[in-house]
């Protein structure tokens, strides 16, 4: 059987790569990357890694992959799992990885929903969503990532107590999470204050998008969600 073909996704590559990049998807991606079991079967992440790592976590839509790298490096116990759709994206991740010589780190070049699908139950530790394409026009809202079935299967991977992170610069979409969130019975906000969302905690590196967010003039929230 074939995986659903998502409806979600804007490019899957931009300009044409340097060759160190190239390179770097030709000879380095191939050892990272993430086979899915076949459609129906699960995947045994803590295989993925050796040595198995004492927790899971997962980072979707990883971007440049500054985030990814940043945390890997800070949690070398951790194995993480990366997903992005697109390729100049995994490449300059891979330049990161490379840079700081990193090993826990393996990549989903692909939809995090069929990854997701393929993940035992209560198998994260921790999820990452940050700074997602928001799909502004209400004809593409339907395109977001946070919707209630990808709420469900990121549900269903997270342990009890497992962390979501979430950040965005677009007011609409991050109504559109709060009220998604807050109507899904596995997650409780954490927020006890303003200062709980507007300030990233110390463990959360500023990223590109985050950049580009500030000097446009737009404030990026900051939202951390426990899976009851």
């Amino acid at each position: 059987m074939t995986r659903t073909k998502r409806d979600l996704h804007g490019r899957r590559r931009g300009r044409p790569l340097r060759t160190s990049l190239q390179r770097l998807i030709d000879e380095q991606l191939p050892d990272l990357l993430v086979a899915l079991p076949p459609e129906g079967r699960l995947l045994d992440p803590a295989g993925l890694f050796d040595p198995a790592p004492g927790e899971l976590w997962l980072e979707i839509g990883f971007g440049g992959g500054e985030h990814l790298a940043w945390q890997a490096a800070a949690n070398p116990a951790i194995g993480i799992i990366g997903a992005e759709i697109y390729l100049n994206g995994v490449a300059t991740a891979l330049r990161a990885l490379k840079q700081q010589a990193s090993s826990n780190v393996r990549i989903h070049h692909g939809d995090a929903r069929d990854l997701l699908d393929s993940l035992p139950a209560a198998s994260l530790g921790r999820a990452f969503l940050l700074f997602p394409d928001p799909w502004p026009k209400a004809r593409h809202n339907k395109r977001r990532f946070v919707q209630p079935e990808s709420l469900d299967r990121l549900a269903a991977a997270l342990r009890p107590g497992a962390e979501l992170r979430l950040a965005t610069d677009d007011r609409d979409y991050a109504a559109w999470m709060l009220a998604c969130l807050d109507r899904h019975a596995a997650f409780s906000w954490t927020a006890g204050a303003a200062a709980d969302w507007r300030r990233r905690p110390a463990d959360w590196p500023e990223t590109r998008y985050e950049q580009k967010a500030l000097a446009a003039g737009r404030q990026p929230v900051f939202l951390r969600w426990r899976r009851r």
